[in-house]
């Protein structure tokens, strides 16, 4: 593996180890304040201790969160330092207002909220939880306003005098469609991630019939919090597909397998097998007209497949050849008159020209095989998206049952006598991990071979390192963070085993509030 290859590893490992803790924050911090809101105003103590007692478990991996965090976006200038340079105007200013606006302010909320039980009212210690929640919320905003720009760059344009991408339109950048779509729908599906991790711990208590009326009560809100968020979640997905289809045709065109354009309206791919060397999806099973409506809205548009995409590329690597050309000569003393008019015409071609040098030394006058090269790489690989699109989906269709499920059971209040229940929500942990990683691996992977969609190739985006330091960092980081992911797992389920009778947070008194109906008591 190159520097290249070894850069993104690293990242992506970064990355994807970062985002075990992320979801959960933030769908913890919700559930947190909404069991405090129930305390305050029913002023029953079990919804007291409910708080604390997964406000415990909110902060360890709240802890292990910003640790894995922080080597995250080091990176940007250790490994992606081009990628700093050339975009840092842009992409640096939604990362400094969530340091420090969101992230210190989340900081400070979350030590009052541990620390200031004895110290502050019911109502000012609820306000603080809501704000935790909030900031931890917006935090992610910023985190995504930021990645969202990476996926579709708007509000900026290149400086041809020092040759980086300069910021025009905050407000562009904060409202673009795709960062939005994406920071709902990011949360939402935290939101899942905390109400499927309090309904699986709350299910084994039930099992065990340990803190039947604490693990009653985590069962009713996560079950009714988690079918609201999973819902959300579903409709905020369709939501982002219509983005695809209309700012990011390449990614929709490989989840989908799409390998030509078809008449419209496009059919959505339930299950296949794509098979790259002969363009065509084996074993297809397609239900009519659904790709069209999900990508669309409409049953007259086509959807672009792959390889109409590859001649549209293949002309705009042309394009972007001239315009590279062109730039050339407008640095340097060679400017013919009109240079600067035709260079804006085709200005939104450079970044495909820029992808012609991974192949070519001579990017101007690249040949028709180096051609085919970059326009063979501007298309990423079809399977490994294929499949993670349709394990996410799986997995939240999976989850949508269970709450449903899980709720219906809770209105009954009896959930413990559905042991079948209780052992699908125990086993369903993994769930909202799977869903989550795997959404944000087609998110990243599918915009490749970008750095910066249609502006900044990868390749162009590292540092001046070697392949020897990069991999000397890749190991040390996998070490380190898989020692990290090793603690939060022995911590939770060292916390989780003890329970909040074991951890000093339920009482008799908080216990005695529920009336609790089973055979043993009734018996």
């Amino acid at each position: 593996m190159d520097i290249v290859e070894l850069s993104r590893l690293q990242f992506a490992f970064t990355a994807m180890v970062h985002f075990l803790f992320v979801p959960l924050t933030l769908g913890l911090s919700i559930l947190l304040a909404i069991m405090e809101s129930v305390y305050v105003m029913t002023g029953k103590t079990i919804y007291r201790q409910m708080t604390k007692f997964w406000g415990k478990l909110f902060g360890i991996n709240f802890a292990l969160g910003v640790t894995t965090g922080i080597a995250m976006e080091f990176q940007f200038g250790t490994n992606w330092s081009y990628y700093s340079h050339y975009v840092g105007d842009i992409f640096g200013a939604p990362l400094a207002i969530e340091a420090l606006m969101a992230f210190f302010l989340e900081s400070t909320l979350v030590g009052l909220f541990f620390f200031g039980w004895d110290r502050l009212s019911k109502e000012k210690h609820l306000a603080v939880t809501w704000l935790m929640a909030l900031a931890t919320n917006m935090s992610a905003l910023w985190i995504l306003v930021a990645n969202g720009w990476m996926q579709h760059p708007v509000g900026s344009e290149l400086n041809l005098a020092t040759m980086r991408m300069e910021l025009t339109s905050f407000a562009e950048v904060l409202l673009n469609p795709v960062a939005q779509v994406k920071f709902v729908h990011t949360v939402s599906a935290g939101y899942v991630t905390g109400a499927i991790f309090v309904l699986a711990i709350s299910s084994w208590y039930l099992l065990k019939g340990r803190e039947i009326a604490f693990a009653r009560r985590s069962f009713a809100i996560a079950s009714a919090f988690g079918l609201a968020s999973a819902l959300s979640v579903i409709v905020l997905g369709d939501e982002s597909g219509y983005e695809l289809g209309d700012v990011q045709k390449v990614k929709l065109a490989a989840i989908e397998a799409e390998w030509q354009t078809h008449p419209a309206p496009a059919a959505f791919t339930l299950f296949g097998l794509p098979n790259e060397a002969e363009q065509h999806t084996d074993f297809a099973i397609r239900i009519p007209g659904v790709m069209g409506l999900i990508a669309t809205r409409s049953l007259n548009t086509e959807v672009m497949g792959i390889r109409e995409l590859k001649e549209e590329h293949r002309e705009r690597i042309v394009n972007g050849q001239e315009a590279y050309a062109l730039m050339q000569r407008l640095r340097s003393d060679e400017e013919r008159e009109g240079d600067m008019a035709r260079f804006e015409e085709v200005r939104s071609d450079l970044g495909y020209g820029l992808l012609l040098s991974a192949y070519s030394d001579d990017v101007a006058n690249a040949t028709t095989a180096e051609i085919d090269q970059a326009v063979e790489a501007s298309i990423p690989k079809v399977w490994p998206l294929f499949w993670s699109f349709r394990a996410m989906v799986a997995a939240g269709f999976s989850m949508l049952l269970l709450f449903a499920l899980a709720f219906w059971h809770s209105v009954r209040r009896q959930p413990e006598k559905s042991r079948w229940l209780l052992r699908f929500a125990l086993f369903s942990l993994p769930l909202p991990w799977i869903a989550c990683e795997a959404g944000w691996f087609v998110a990243e992977y599918g915009r490749q071979p970008w750095a910066i969609g249609e502006i900044l190739p990868v390749h162009l985006a590292i540092s001046s390192l070697t392949a020897e330091q990069v991999l000397f960092t890749l190991i040390s980081i996998g070490v380190l963070y898989t020692t990290f992911v090793i603690i939060e797992m022995w911590l939770m389920q060292h916390f989780a085993r003890k329970g909040p009778s074991g951890s000093g947070y339920l009482d008799d008194d908080a216990e005695s509030d529920y009336p609790i109906s089973t055979p043993a008591r009734e018996a």
